[in-house]
């Protein structure tokens, strides 16, 4: 059940005075700690903990096993020896008024996450398997005052960030490896009653500790040395042993400088002692009062051969600049000389290179085989793995949508556009890559002329025609025609094939080839025996055919595309065009997202059009009407694709009543009463489905329908949750 169910529980109460007022106090979560806990939960691998669930969910009103909670925020975790294992996320975070956060004394692994809740007071990892160092962004806990990762395998220096936890008054390192000195910044704990230290490899010296109001030290079994300052006597409860050092404090004598703190790594200073010095080392000190310093008794003293060596250095480096220089003049001369004298004989260096020649002699070679109509083209790199071809092209572009096949990201042609965190320049391929291409005779062939008896559909790019080759086999041509298409020179659609051919996915419609002959570009791909998804729901013939559980693998399928692109290829690319027209399915029911790559053609100048079609459909995230759109927008889009999934519905329908006509603003308020929820599914499934599967898809709608982009969650834990349904 969602985290709005709490609604449904409510209602069954009203009459009661009393259970009124508890219903006025039951709200919601937060949904950013719904989304920050679900993350915790998947982290920990599913841990068997009562109430808790990987999507949605109430926590605070349905009292999750170890959750505390204020009003409608999540302020404290508990869960101390449960057995939990798994990792932490980043995702801790999230949390938006976390006060407390115990995990002792379980397995939980990894490293400790470098995002945390900057409200936490208190803070207990230990007993666990954390591994890695200390992480820096413990100096955001200005709220701290107690901190344990005792008896786990952190390791490293301990960092200098405690110069804003004024208020802590508990910190537990000890039963680590860590190493080091203690860190200046640890003097800043002025509310530090107890420190354990024990049992690690810390070295050095116990100044940094001298003034803190301590009542409990222990520094037990370390590598602490040099001498124990005297303040630190009178705590009350100190442990020492098991370190280096001489615990014998001796007191500075009248008329001795005292014990000052070692001095930072450096060169000695003039006259000074090293930084060992100070901390009463007979051997290196300085000389006692009335003794004769050897430094004056003695001529070739370590500062005069220094500088003597360093005179000696700069006088050879000078003469040796003197014989270059001229040898130099020298050689310039002579060949000045040959050149002229080649000049007036007429004869020539070489062929001289421009920039258009250059672009020839860089251009990878291509090998061309044309049989019954078809040609294969294999264009093949050069051995260090960049395509000069595609690079050199696309920066002679001066249009906006070059920059956009460079990141192969959200298009830089829309714009004024904001995208996702910028993103690396695309690679060029690393391996040779085979792509056939057609001539527009062969493909009029293979279509009967694009005859409309072969058209299969129109869509944003243009339309699409069957074409059957000599075997019997099918293809899929796409005729680049539209208002969405920026019609491209010759050059630029090669490196647009270039884009798509990378795209290699089993989920992803598997591009055959191409054709640039007589002006006209297409692009051919594999043929999908059953058509789109759109149909196949839309329609009473392949609807019937649909299982929940064939529902169910069609998400999982369109996900896993999405994921391959938002996540997995390089580099990432937002598809842009996601809808239930763009997923094909194979004679299996095999999902194949068509389209992908696209995003990087669409014209600046047309993309209103697009937002007016995109919105007609009813696919279009909200933040597309502000001049937005990222990898999270593809997730809106991807929800009501799983809306019509569930429902049957069309995502956008004239024929319905003015608030029904836009499927996903008038299912959303339904998907956690599940009793709205129920009369929602599809009606051709005739309620062959399990109730459980059917609310935590509505789960995942809800999650993926957020109108704040960043309540989004990424594709990968979509595919995850979707695949344990299966």
């Amino acid at each position: 059940m969602g985290f709005l169910s709490w609604g449904a529980y409510c209602r069954g109460f009203v009459g009661s005075v009393l259970v009124f007022a508890a219903t006025l106090s039951c709200g919601d979560t937060d949904v950013r700690d719904v989304y920050a806990i679900n993350d915790l939960y998947y982290s920990l691998g599913f841990p068997p903990l009562s109430g808790w669930m990987l999507i949605g969910g109430d926590p605070c009103y349905e009292q999750w096993q170890g959750v505390y909670c204020v009003n409608t925020n999540i302020t404290g975790i508990v869960l101390i020896g449960q057995n939990l294992t798994g990792e932490l996320s980043n995702s801790l975070g999230n949390f938006t008024s976390l006060i407390k956060l115990d995990l002792s004394n379980n397995h939980i692994g990894g490293h400790i996450p470098s995002s945390l809740p900057t409200t936490t007071k208190q803070f207990f990892l230990s007993g666990n398997n954390f591994s890695g160092s200390i992480p820096d962004s413990f100096s955001s806990l200005t709220q701290l005052t107690d901190m344990s990762l005792s008896n786990n395998r952190l390791a490293g220096e301990i960092p200098d960030v405690f110069f804003t936890l004024s208020g802590l008054l508990t910190l537990d390192l000890s039963g680590n490896k860590l190493r080091g000195q203690l860190p200046p910044s640890l003097a800043n704990l002025i509310s530090l009653v107890t420190l354990n230290l024990q049992d690690n490899r810390i070295s050095g010296f116990l100044d940094v500790l001298q003034d803190l109001p301590l009542r409990d030290l222990n520094i037990e079994n370390n590598l602490f040395s040099g001498p124990i300052p005297l303040k630190m006597l009178s705590i009350p409860n100190f442990k020492k042993d098991g370190n280096p050092f001489n615990t014998t404090v001796i007191p500075p004598s009248v008329g001795s400088p005292a014990p000052s703190p070692a001095p930072l790594p450096g060169p000695p200073q003039s006259g000074g002692s090293s930084s060992g010095d100070s901390h009463g080392n007979p051997e290196h000190g300085p000389p006692m009062h009335g003794e004769p310093n050897p430094e004056k008794t003695r001529f070739f003293t370590i500062k005069r051969i220094v500088w003597i060596g360093v005179a000696g250095g700069l006088v050879f480096i000078i003469i040796s600049f003197g014989i270059a220089f001229c040898v130099s003049k020298a050689r310039n001369g002579a060949g000045t000389n040959k050149n002229t004298e080649k000049r007036e004989n007429g004869a020539s260096e070489g062929p001289k290179k421009n920039i258009h020649d250059g672009d020839s002699l860089l251009r990878p070679e291509s090998h061309v085989v044309e049989v019954s109509g078809v040609t294969k083209v294999v264009r093949s790199n050069d051995d260090s793995g960049t395509d000069v071809r595609g690079m050199g092209s696309i920066a002679k572009q001066n249009h906006g949508v070059e920059k956009g096949m460079q990141r192969m990201g959200p298009p830089k042609s829309l714009e004024g556009r904001h995208s996702d965190a910028s993103q690396p320049p695309m690679k060029a391929l690393s391996r040779s890559a085979s792509v056939k291409t057609f001539t527009i005779g062969s493909l009029q062939q293979l279509t009967n002329s694009f005859s409309e008896e072969n058209l299969m559909g129109r869509g944003v790019f243009g339309s699409v025609y069957r074409a059957e080759l000599p075997d019997g086999k099918l293809l899929a041509v796409k005729n680049l025609k539209s208002v969405a298409y920026m019609r491209q020179n010759n050059e630029q659609f090669l490196d647009l094939v270039s884009i798509i051919s990378r795209l290699q996915h089993v989920n992803v419609l598997e591009f055959v080839g191409y054709c640039a002959d007589h002006g006209q570009q297409l692009l051919v791909y594999e043929y999908c025996s059953n058509g789109t998804l759109h149909d196949a729901i839309h329609s009473d013939g392949l609807r019937n055919k649909l299982s929940w559980n064939d529902r169910v693998q069609v998400a999982l399928g369109s996900a896993r595309a999405l994921e391959y692109l938002h996540e997995v290829c390089q580099p990432p690319t937002v598809h842009q065009s996601f809808r239930s027209t763009n997923i094909l399915l194979d004679n299996k029911f095999t999902v194949r997202v068509s389209e992908c790559g696209f995003a990087t053609i669409m014209s600046s100048n047309s993309i209103s059009q697009v937002s007016g079609k995109l919105s007609s459909y009813g696919y279009e995230a909200p933040e597309f009407e502000k001049g937005s759109y990222t990898f999270k927008s593809d997730i809106y889009s991807f929800g009501v694709v799983l809306l019509e999934l569930l429902t049957g519905r069309k995502p956008y329908d004239r024929s319905k009543s003015l608030g029904e006509q836009f499927l996903a603003a008038w299912a959303v308020s339904q998907l956690h009463d599940i009793n709205a929820l129920s009369r929602m599914v599809d009606p051709s499934l005739h309620g062959a489905y399990p109730m459980k599967s059917v609310s935590r898809f509505a789960d995942i709608i809800s999650l993926c329908l957020q109108s704040e982009p960043e309540f989004r969650p990424p594709m990968s834990e979509i595919v995850q949750i979707l695949s344990h349904m299966t």
